[in-house]
This record gives C-alpha cells, structure tokens and sequence, in this order.
C-alpha cells in the first residue's frame, strides 16, 4: 500500500448515503445538491431511463468519497458506452487514493459488463480533475462539448 493510501471499503451506493453524497459535494463545490439527487439513487431508471452505476468508499464506517456513473447505450452511433458523472472525496481525505479507488471499482464493473470505453467531461480550467484523470489513463477524446443557454 502506498503510504499516502489509506485503507478503504467501496460498495454500491445506497440511498441512506445522500447525506453524506450532499455533505462531501456541497465541501468541495460550495453549492448545494440537487433536491431530487435522492430520486436517482433510489429509481434511477425512471429518473434517468439510464442505468447509473453508483459507488462510495468508507473509512472507520464513515462514507469519504463517491463516484456516480452510468451507460449510455445510443450515444450518437458509438453504443453502449459508460461515462463518469460526477465523484467527490471529502477534503480531508483527499489524496489518499480514495479517488482512484472508487474508479479502478468502476473500471472493473464496466468490464465485467463489456462495455470498452468510460469517458467523463472536467471544465477545461479544472487542472486537478484533469491531472487525476490523466492519471488514471484517460486522454482527450474525439468529442467537443456543445452547450446551448435556455
């Protein structure tokens, strides 16, 4: 083990966690979680007619850290492919692995699965995401975002 690691359990997301999902994002973002997060933890086909695959990383019974993640099946032509959407380690915790943790557990779920590619989408400021990204072996992608204000 690393000596910066510290040793965590990761498990599927439950919605008894949205406390603790809201206290890290609200941490790390100073923003407050969407009201109806607890909706796509709890039903999420209806929510989303995707299929999130969601996990946490505990320490001494304590939830430090989350991934949120799902498929996307007809993504214009490329098929089912997985994508991360959000994550978050509590400050504190944060450069013990905990991150590349929760992802090498999505890394093996998708796998097992067969789906070949996981992408995620950092603002092109974010250099810490970017860096921990790169880390974990993505790259840029041949995607561009497109946004449109309403």
């Amino acid at each position: 083990m690393n000596p910066d690691e510290i040793s965590v359990s990761i498990r599927k997301m439950r919605l008894d966690d949205i406390d603790d999902i809201k206290r890290i994002y609200e941490l790390i973002t100073k923003k407050d979680l969407p009201e109806d997060f607890g909706e796509l933890v709890e039903n999420p086909r209806e929510k989303l007619t995707l299929e999130p695959n969601c996990f946490v990383a505990e320490f001494e019974g304590k939830v430090v850290g989350f991934m949120i993640s799902f498929v996307m099946a007809f993504t214009f032509g490329m098929g089912k492919k997985a994508w991360i959407a959000s994550m978050g380690v509590e400050p504190k915790y944060m450069g013990k692995q905990i991150g590349a943790r929760l992802a090498r557990e999505i890394f093996e779920f998708y796998k097992a699965q067969g789906v070949t590619n996981l992408y995620t989408a950092v603002q092109w400021d974010a250099t810490d995401l970017v860096s921990f990204f790169k880390t974990l072996g993505f790259h840029r992608s041949d995607f561009i975002n497109l946004e449109k204000s309403l």
